[in-house]
């Protein structure tokens, strides 16, 4: 197998990571998260300016750790999309460079099909798959009836289920990124507040801003009467009826599709009722579950460089004249 140097930088983590014979070699993470925790969210602007800052940086670091020259890789594979486009454009622009000076093929990667191929630092991936992908920006169901086919047979239609635990965290002043302190404290809190579950249809579809837009109408209510919010209830209630979606999704995922693995992706698959609750349902049953260690849950260049792997043995390279796609879709991978 190839020495394949892959490049992250679809948000706010700036990455690179070399893999030689599907071994993981480096993984180097510059991460904005205090940065950009002072505004509540990601800054588009602010996290295209540091990624130009720190991809220089984080390149030498990778190549030191893997003890590897840029004269021994093979191929740059790189973040086409999605993500914010400014950020996209930086980890395109040092890829096209890099395939340039060396002259080595460039390839162009899906940020959320790498999720996918994060597992396979767990394990084989058993063919047809269910991915479950739940991040801050995408909450998909992509079915694989073999490796590299997607069919997303589900997606939100307004909000994804990680931004509506970002804006749920700032309505109750919890710090950014949100799912953390509210998988903590829904540890401590009960199932005391009544939410809805938008979009009661036979689809597997998700809705997000409804569920939302409830408990930001609850909170403000409430402290207009006076009423103090018992934010681990509140933070429990609403977990437990996000991921409740996600399982009531799953199970009609399973009884109309054939299925024998079901794998987590993206950065809300490091919560940890999530993660309890897919083993509850699964662990038992002849469907194989593979959950992602928790490094492989953020934003990282280990899984573009694993994904860049197997598109480098299909030949799939681009012309340095490809752009960046922020709105690149996962079943239309090959078009560029």
């Amino acid at each position: 197998m190839a020495t394949i140097l892959g490049l992250e930088s679809s948000c706010d983590e700036t990455s690179i990571a070399i893999t030689r014979d599907g071994k993981l070699l480096s993984n180097v993470v510059a991460t904005q998260i205090k940065m950009h925790q002072q505004f509540g969210g990601v800054m588009p602007e602010v996290a295209s300016r540091l990624h130009a800052e720190n991809i220089l940086f984080v390149l030498d670091e990778a190549l030191r750790e893997a003890n590897v020259t840029l004269e021994e890789i093979d191929a740059f594979a790189f973040t086409r999309g999605p993500g914010l486009i400014g950020a996209l454009h930086v980890g395109m622009q040092m890829a096209k460079t890099l395939a340039m000076l060396y002259e080595k093929p460039l390839i162009p990667v899906h940020h959320l099909a790498g999720h996918i191929y994060a597992n396979e630092y767990v394990k084989e991936l058993k063919f047809p798959l269910l991915s479950i992908v739940v991040s801050g920006g995408n909450t998909e169901f992509v079915y694989m009836k073999n490796t590299m086919e997607f069919e997303i047979i589900g997606e939100t239609k307004d909000d994804a289920i990680g931004e509506c635990f970002d804006k749920v965290a700032r309505t109750l002043g919890l710090p950014y990124p949100g799912g953390i302190p509210i998988d903590k404290l829904s540890k401590e809190g009960k199932h005391t507040y009544k939410l809805p579950t938008p979009l009661h249809d036979d689809s597997l579809n998700f809705s997000y801003s409804g569920l939302k837009t409830a408990v930001i109408n609850l909170v403000n209510n409430e402290k207009a009467r006076g009423n103090e919010i018992n934010v681990p209830d509140l933070c429990k209630s609403f977990q437990d009826t996000a991921i409740g979606m996600v399982m009531d999704r799953l199970d009609k995922a399973i009884e109309r599709y054939d299925i024998k693995q079901v794998v987590l992706a993206g950065g809300v698959s490091a919560n940890s009722y999530l993660r309890e609750r897919m083993h509850e349902r699964l662990d038992n049953s002849p469907i194989d579950l593979i959950v992602p260690p928790i490094w492989c849950t953020t934003d990282n260049a280990a899984m573009i460089a694993k994904l860049g792997e197997h598109l480098y043995e299909m030949k799939v390279f681009a012309p340095l004249t490809i752009s960046s796609d922020p709105n690149w879709r996962i079943d239309k991978y090959k078009e560029y």
